[in-house]
């Protein structure tokens, strides 16, 4: 019988780190492959988490396995998002390749959605998304007519009624979405910046992002960090830095 996840657990500080394998798209998907199955040699047994998005869909799911295979954990970000029977197959596609991590849209329904999910995947931590980093308090308007914060809180607290594992949110709304989820979910933040990373043309919203520690400060359990580690010239040291920081946050 296959175990159940339990719920989150004390984390180390390399653990506390998603490594977000986002490479660009101007390539062929062997090419794509081969860099992320690069990047997973080079992290293998450090303790981190592989994110995976366009290069699990460029390279179909049995990319997860290969991951896993370095003995790393994988965070599949499909956010998935579509009508329940839809969504109940992708989970049954993704059975053999058990992905430690996976997102879905905080918008889905959620009341025999998740209870299917968990079946479907007993051993995965499900994600609710809330509102994209990139977003601007302009764009939150017109789609949610509130503001960022409130939409997160909203999302964040439909999420916990639904039995969600855990959500995704920009650092900024950590603390207040704290407040509208369960003790035992883990938030997890994109748009996190290394005290020592400098990004060329930085398409996130620049009101949403923050440092490690800021984000850890805010309630992150975990922390997503992509081009700045994907874009270095020595990514292994860009890691052990970013861990360095999450590890002085935490002290």
């Amino acid at each position: 019988m296959k175990t159940t996840y339990k719920g989150l657990r004390a984390l180390t500080p390399a653990e506390r780190l998603i490594v977000s394998a986002d490479f660009s798209p101007h390539t062929t998907t062997q090419e794509i492959r081969g860099e992320v199955l690069k990047l997973a040699d080079l992290l293998s047994n450090t303790g981190v988490c592989i994110k995976i998005n366009s290069a699990l869909r460029s390279c179909g799911y049995s990319l997860i396995s290969e991951i896993k295979a370095r003995n790393l954990r994988v965070f599949a970000d499909l956010k998935l998002y579509d009508i329940g029977t839809t969504l109940i197959a992708d989970a049954n596609f993704l059975q053999d390749m058990e992905p430690d991590m996976l997102t879905i849209s905080a918008h889905v329904n959620m009341t025999w959605l998740v209870p299917m999910l968990k079946i479907e995947l007993p051993r995965t931590e499900i994600l609710g998304v809330t509102v994209l980093t990139e977003t601007t308090h302009r764009e939150c308007f017109s789609i949610y007519n509130r503001s960022v914060d409130m939409a997160v809180a909203a999302l964040a607290r439909r999420a916990s009624e639904g039995g969600l594992h855990g959500i995704v949110c920009s650092p900024m709304e950590a603390s207040r979405a704290r407040s509208y989820i369960k003790k035992s979910m883990s938030i997890n933040t994109p748009a996190v910046r290394p005290l020592w990373s400098t990004l060329k043309d930085d398409n996130q919203n620049s009101r949403r992002i923050d440092t490690p520690q800021g984000a850890i400060q805010k309630g992150a359990n975990r922390i997503i960090v992509g081009r700045p580690i994907i874009e270095s010239v020595d990514r292994y040291g860009a890691v052990m830095r970013t861990i360095d920081e999450i590890a002085s946050a935490l002290s």
